[in-house]
This record gives structure tokens, sequence and C-alpha cells, in this order.
């Protein structure tokens, strides 16, 4: 999913990667110039959680072998306190693994990955689980300019919550967190 210098944004407008929607577009040429590790390619990464591609090697993962190092429990609640807009079908006490931009991995990924990345292996907030069954994925919108006096609703990245079958009765306690 990183971006490469020769990959220029190239502005918005309908994008297959969610459904014809209006997101940032994003010229697709790996491995042209070099690699900006700290940002994500824009169509790369929602086309990684819509299509469940692993982030390591590209390939689909199956059910049954998906997995995270980095997502946090959280209940459904507290992110909407954030303003992450979670679907209303899933109730707040409900708790969802927080997988943030990153799709979930192989396990023979996340190992190598483990292995070899010293930015995880530095990371005290490693912690590998195993991803849901089942889950949402949270458009995130960009602030943009009005245009004809509204702003339309642009995509930048997808969020992707597991739907655990844990609920958290006091998820009100942690909103100051």
């Amino acid at each position: 999913m990183t971006s490469w210098t020769g990959e220029a944004i190239v502005g918005v407008g309908p994008c297959p990667s969610v459904r014809g929607r209006l997101a940032i577009g994003q010229i697709q040429d790996a491995g042209c110039g070099k690699p900006q590790y700290s940002k994500n390619h824009m169509v790369r990464q929602r086309l990684s959680v819509v299509r469940m591609l692993c982030p390591m090697c590209g390939e689909p993962t199956a059910p049954g072998d998906r997995w995270t190092e980095v997502a946090k429990l959280v209940a459904a609640g507290v992110l909407r306190s954030r303003g992450i807009a979670i679907a209303t079908a899933i109730d707040g006490d409900t708790v969802l693994l927080d997988a943030g931009s990153i799709a979930p991995l192989h396990r023979r990924c996340v190992d190598r990955s483990l292995l070899h990345c010293p930015h995880l292996r530095a990371s005290p907030d490693v912690r590998v689980m195993k991803f849901p069954e089942t889950w949402s994925v949270i458009p995130l919108l960009v602030d943009t300019d009005a245009v004809d006096g509204h702003r339309p609703d642009v995509i930048g990245f997808l969020q992707l919550c597991g739907l655990t079958r844990t609920v958290d009765r006091r998820w009100r306690l942690n909103l100051g967190r």
C-alpha cells in the first residue's frame, strides 16, 4: 500500500474502489521513483480493505486466515463519539476490533513482518489477534471546499472494524479517553 514518488494525487472523481463514489484519485505506478513508507497509496488502501487483500503480500486473505497486529478493541459507541460513522444497526456497546486503515494479513505474513520490520519489533502496541468473520467498512471523508453551496462527500481512506461477539456495558465511562 506504500505510495511511490512517481504516483501523484490526481484529484477527485468517481472511483471503482468505492462503487463509483467520489474519492481521491492517485496514479498507480508502484515502483516508480522512491517509496514513501509513511504514505499509503489512496486507491490501493481502499482496494485492500474492500477486497481483504493482505497489505504485506497483496494476495486475498481467506476467512479463517485473517490476522491483525495493531488493531484496538473499542466499543462502537466510543468510535461514534469520535465522529466515526459506525452503522446504526451496530449497538453502542458492541466491541469492535478497530483495524484503522489496515486490512488483515495472512498469519505467515504477520510472522514475517514481526521478524523483519523494525517498527513493529520496537512497538509496544503490537498485539496479534485473529480478525473477526464479520466486519464493517467505514468511509473516511476528507474536508473539501464548497461546490455550488454544498460540500461533497469525498472519500480518502476506508476504515475497517471487525465485529466481535463481545459487549462492553461500561463503554460510556471510556468516552473521556
